[in-house]
Parts: structure tokens; C-alpha cells; sequence
């Protein structure tokens, strides 16, 4: 007998059939008269994450919010991971109450705004933020570009699958992320290596709502879980180095350190060293060069 029950999916099931941890983010678009509306979300996650010569995230939500509107003007975005603090999650509510136009939910915001980085004409960014995505909504894909602002009672027919209006009153939108900004303390754990005390207090949507509240999680120090890698061995490293690139070969010293990578990596993992090894200027990958490698490998990250 399961030791489960079977809940009925309904609409919005990530709130009314699960508990589901979502991030809290507020959502920065231009309004017509172009000043920064920002608005709650959470149904905002990773979508492209490698293998292409960009990098994205999707957004879905109503397609009549101020949100979706200024995007399908304007296409510019940014994503605010706000920290964790009852009077920012409690303004986060009051930004998400559907409605309100934006001199009128702006009027009051506690939050600060300043400039980004990218280029051209974008939404501010919010100074106590942790970190931050400035994005571009990619309206090439599925003809998207084609939706225009303007339909706030509901669209027609015929709906985009996975870009644009896919609804009558939904929408989604992938967001082309153009910069990541995080603050210097979370930007050096980043680079040299973080510990539990040097991760930003992230709040958790629990997803359920009811008909009166959000409920939110408090944050607390993380705990490490040590990856329990299997080594492969040197033979197998080694039989794979060599089918890589007959100008770049590998040291036996330099296999015997890459056991730890897992075999279904391992072969993009000694293409991406080979390719930056020629860059270099070497054609033999010893103990040396893997320094040098890793060493460029970590200034690019920077």
C-alpha cells in the first residue's frame, strides 16, 4: 500500500497542490514613462546553462502585469534576488498585489534603486539586492516579437509554446542574461573558494499559499555534504587524452590528476584544457601546465 495520497492537480499546482522552494525575486522592467516598476516573482529559473553561446533565464507570469507589458515594449529586465529580511519579503508582497500601476507601487518602495552595468536604456537595480541578472528578453525565438503590450483583459489565439503570450492570460519570456552583478563580499567567496559562513541569506518561497498569506522560509547557515567522487583510473584518462587532439598530448603526471573528474565529464573537460593549451602555446600538458591552465581558467572566471 503507497504511503502517499493523490492530490488533485489543479491551476497554479505549485501553489495549491505542492510545496514547492522557489527563490524570491523582484523583476525590474522600464514602464511607459520610463521609470522602473519592479514586481514579485518566483516562477523565475535557469533555462539555458551551457552548450550554447549564451546564457538565460525563463519568467512566466500574467501577461497583463505591468511586468509583461514593459517587456513585450521593451524587452530589457532585471532580476533582483533580494536577501533574507521579514521587511523586504513583506514588500515583496505588497509589489506582487496585482493592480496597482507603477507610480502608484513605487511611490512607497523601501528598496534603493541605482544603475546597472549593461548598456543601453534598462530598469534600475536594487541596491540591497545580494545579486543581480541584467537581461535581455530573447523575442527571436518561436517570432515572439510579434506579441505586442496592449491586451490586458486576455490574448486570442493562436499561443507560442514556450516564448511570448502561451495563453490566454499567461505568458512566458526567455531572458538572455547579459550581466551578473553580486556584491564584493559574495564575489570574493565566489572566486576564492566559499564557506558556509560566506553564502548570502537567501529566503525560500515555499510555493503553497492559501487565500490570505505567502509563506516564506528563513535563511540558515548551509551545511557541506562532501561529493563522494569515484576516481577513475589513470588508463582510462589517459586512453581518452589521447583521442583529443594529436597536436596536444598529456603527461602520464597530468592524467594521474585528472582521475577525479567524472567519466561522463571527462572528455569535454581535456577538449576544454587542450583548446586552452594550444592558446598557450603548448603542445605538451605536463604537471606545469595544468597550473598554467587552471590559473587561466580561474582569471577567466574573475
Amino acid at each position: 500500500m503507497s504511503s502517499f495520497k493523490d492530490l488533485r492537480i489543479v491551476d497554479n499546482f505549485y501553489q495549491t497542490s505542492s510545496f514547492f522552494p522557489m527563490p524570491t525575486i523582484l523583476v525590474g522592467t522600464v514602464s511607459e514613462n520610463g521609470k522602473t516598476n519592479l514586481g514579485a516573482y518566483s516562477l523565475c529559473f535557469p533555462y539555458y546553462i551551457a552548450g550554447k553561446d549564451r546564457y538565460a533565464m525563463i519568467l512566466e507570469c500574467r501577461n497583463s502585469s505591468n511586468t509583461a507589458q514593459n517587456i513585450l515594449r521593451g524587452s530589457k529586465v532585471s532580476l533582483n534576488f533580494i536577501p533574507d529580511d521579514k521587511k523586504y519579503f513583506r514588500e515583496a508582497v505588497r509589489l506582487g498585489f496585482p493592480g496597482d500601476g507603477t507610480e502608484e507601487k513605487m511611490k512607497n518602495c523601501i528598496f534603493t534603486l541605482e544603475d546597472g552595468q549593461a548598456e543601453g536604456e534598462r530598469p534600475q537595480v536594487i541596491k540591497e539586492a545580494f545579486q543581480v541578472f541584467e537581461c535581455t528578453w530573447n523575442s527571436a525565438l518561436e517570432g515572439a516579437f510579434a506579441d505586442k503590450a496592449g491586451c490586458l483583459e486576455g490574448y486570442k489565439p493562436p499561443y507560442r509554446n514556450f516564448n511570448g503570450i502561451t495563453s490566454m492570460h499567461g505568458a512566458h519570456f526567455i531572458l538572455n542574461i547579459d550581466k551578473i552583478l553580486i556584491k564584493e563580499k559574495y564575489y570574493n567567496s565566489i572566486i576564492n573558494g566559499v564557506s558556509a559562513k560566506a553564502f548570502p541569506p537567501v529566503p525560500v518561497d515555499y510555493g503553497y499559499r492559501d487565500s490570505t498569506h505567502f509563506w516564506c522560509s528563513r535563511f540558515k547557515k548551509p551545511f557541506p555534504e562532501k561529493i563522494q567522487a569515484k576516481e577513475g583510473d589513470v588508463g582510462s584518462v589517459k586512453y581518452a587524452a589521447k583521442r583529443v587532439d594529436p597536436q596536444v598530448t598529456f603527461t602520464d603526471g597530468a592524467c594521474a590528476k585528472l582521475t577525479k573528474i567524472p567519466r561522463i565529464f571527462l572528455k569535454a573537460a581535456l577538449t576544454q584544457m587542450v583548446q586552452i593549451a594550444k592558446e598557450e602555446g603548448i603542445s605538451v600538458i605536463d604537471e606545469a601546465a595544468l597550473e598554467i591552465i587552471n590559473d587561466k581558467r580561474r582569471n577567466e572566471k574573475k
